[in-house]
């Protein structure tokens, strides 16, 4: 019978040794968790282990006590950790899943209620015994133990225990679902280390062993394996689980980070679309050398000892490729040793695309500032001197207007011509401003063609009868375009007054008009000098021609065929010509034809402005 008595003590004794050796591998944890105490839910981790090692220790001097009044002793002792086990347990849960948003002060205080009930009860009970009805001595395993009769508030205080658990295994199953399968390894060891302790409460309150022994400070032994495991093994503790994950993943820029042998360790969402070939399921410890083959930039980055940083660089040879800014840093631990690197990527090609913008931009003011003194050049030479003629001529006539008898016609005719020369002058300067200033309202109606140029032929009668200029138009009445009305007046009347300008006299001008592929082609004739083949190569391609003389030395500003050919343009046609020296020129240019019925109702008020 001793030495039965003496096996059942030593079996006893293990137990508490069991039971000692567990409490300092949860304080070991709660020592981890402040050494990331930088993290909220180290924190919290490490509150729950220390609630766990209370419940661990003093179990294990209550299962040795031989007396009920030490064993009461040793049970407040454990009830400094039990009651709020569970709330700091679900607060963590909330931190793990990046639920943060609900541990708030007023929350937490609510969480508090029932563990704080439960702590007064406890060690208030002998007064009121409204958390035990009785404690008494159970020697049915040949050592005593306690044997406890629960009243209504420890059955409070377990159902709260309960339905935390279940609330938070909710979670984990849910977080579980989504998680890439690395994560899910992760909490897989969380969800199995939070069962244990809830486990053996539920074996313990169930009574299906016939044992007295409370299996569950052992369940927080079996808690601490599966925890320590899971620091050790995937870095619970340093990786912030949910929360960072979701932060990594969100990131707009490309994050890839490698170990110490430029192997790649884990990269984000981002990084994925701008590098080709990364995934998850088969990249992780491959060489990043080898995945990043394709991309010699970053091979060159990565071989490099020092952090680095370049702008604005194509990280492919392709033409529409992306702009990143790429910087790699060290990856430094606490002990300032390099235990690997990061490479960052960030997607600037908006900015270089903005840039580019700007830079186009800045031409265009170039150019238009060339323009600007041209004109100024135009200005000075092609201006001045008409009206320095109109000058003289007004001396001249007052002088000779002071003699009786002479006859002022000839020097009337001539300041007409100048001032009919000087205000067309003027008139192609103004409407070449307004084109250039991306202002120009456009509105094509349905014209006359025929209607359109016998009225422009009008206009420039004095001109071609100055020269004996028979102008003849072969278009017939029945013919129409769909065009702007101010542009194709300037369209015809600039091709007339170029063949009028360089027509000999007595010479002759002709305009027919023919229909081919749904266009007004037009055609404007002379029986001129022609144009020189090295003239002829650039007249519709410079921005600024040189203006030529006359066959009569008229002179221009050179900007009527450039008008002519943007103006061509925007009404969606094309100008070309046809030159022979000595024979003549024929300038063409084509238009559309009026819309159909439906349309015609539809734009025949519209306006397009012209950008």
């Amino acid at each position: 019978m001793t030495s039965g008595a003496s096996v059942t003590m030593k079996y006893n004794l293990y137990l508490s040794a069991l039971l000692i050796i567990s409490t300092c591998g949860t304080l070991s944890m709660v020592f981890l968790s402040w050494k990331r105490r930088e993290l909220p839910i180290a924190i919290s981790y490490g509150l729950g282990m220390l609630a766990g090692a209370f419940y661990t220790f003093g179990y294990a001097f209550e299962i040795v006590s031989p007396t009920l009044d030490l064993m009461r002793v040793w049970l407040r002792v454990q009830y400094i950790g039990i009651p709020f086990g569970s709330m700091i347990w679900i607060i963590m849960i909330l931190q793990y899943t990046g639920r943060q948003a609900f541990i708030r002060k007023w929350f937490v205080t609510l969480l508090m209620v029932i563990p704080i009930t439960t702590l007064v009860a406890h060690y208030t009970n002998e007064s009121h015994h409204l958390f035990y009805k009785s404690m008494t001595l159970d020697s049915s395993e040949s050592f005593p133990l306690v044997s406890l009769i629960k009243g209504p508030l420890y059955w409070v205080h377990v159902t709260n225990s309960y339905i935390l658990f279940i609330i938070g295994m909710g979670l984990l199953i849910q977080m579980y679902r989504k998680a890439t399968p690395r994560m899910k390894k992760q909490i897989a060891f969380m969800m199995i280390g939070s069962c244990g302790p809830y486990g053996g409460t539920l074996i313990y309150l169930s009574g299906v062993t016939n044992i007295s022994i409370d299996f569950t400070p052992f369940g927080f032994l079996f808690s601490g394996v599966c925890y320590m495991w899971g620091i050790y093994q995937f870095n619970m503790l340093r990786l912030a689980p949910f929360a960072m994950q979701k932060v990594f993943e969100s990131m707009q820029d490309a994050v890839i980070v490698m170990d110490m042998d430029h192997c790649i360790a884990s990269f984000n969402q981002s990084a994925s679309q701008a590098i080709e070939g990364l995934n998850r399921n088969h990249v992780i410890g491959q060489p990043a050398v080898q995945i990043f083959s394709s991309y010699p930039k970053l091979v060159e980055r990565l071989i490099q000892q020092e952090p680095s940083s370049d702008n604005q660089i194509q990280i492919t040879g392709k033409v529409d490729a992306k702009f990143y800014n790429v910087h790699l840093s060290l990856i430094i631990d606490n002990k300032q040793r390099i235990v690997g690197k990061m490479l960052l990527l960030s997607d600037v090609t908006e900015t270089v695309r903005n840039e580019e913008a700007l830079l186009y931009k800045s031409r265009q003011l170039a150019e238009l500032n060339t323009f600007k003194d041209k004109m100024f050049n135009v200005v000075a030479h092609d201006i001045r001197d008409p009206l320095a003629v109109l000058i003289n001529l007004m001396e001249l006539m007052e002088e000779e207007m002071q003699t009786c008898g002479e006859n002022h016609d000839e020097i009337v005719h001539e300041m007409g011509n100048q001032i009919q020369n000087t205000f067309t002058l003027v008139e192609s300067l103004l409407e070449w401003f307004q084109s250039q200033r991306g202002g120009m309202v456009f509105n094509p109606v349905i014209r006359d063609l025929a209607h359109t140029v016998q009225t422009n032929v009008r206009l420039l009668q004095v001109r071609s009868a100055g020269k004996n200029i028979n102008i003849i138009s072969e278009i017939s009445d029945s013919l129409y375009v769909f065009a702007d009305k101010e542009m194709l007046d300037l369209i015809i009347r600039n091709l007339l007054s170029n063949a009028i300008k360089f027509t000999e006299y007595g010479g002759s001008i002709r305009l027919k008009a023919d229909q081919a592929d749904g266009k007004i082609i037009i055609s404007v004739s002379d029986t001129g000098s022609g144009i020189p083949a090295d003239q002829a190569e650039t007249l519709l391609q410079e921005a600024y021609p040189v203006s030529s003389l006359g066959t009569a030395g008229e002179r221009g500003v050179g900007l009527g065929l450039t008008l002519c050919k943007e103006f061509v343009r925007l009404n969606g046609g094309e100008i070309w010509f046809d030159s022979a020296l000595a024979q003549g020129s024929t300038f063409y240019f084509s238009l559309p034809t009026p819309p159909e019925a439906s349309d015609q109702s539809e734009h025949q008020d519209g306006r397009w402005e012209v950008v």
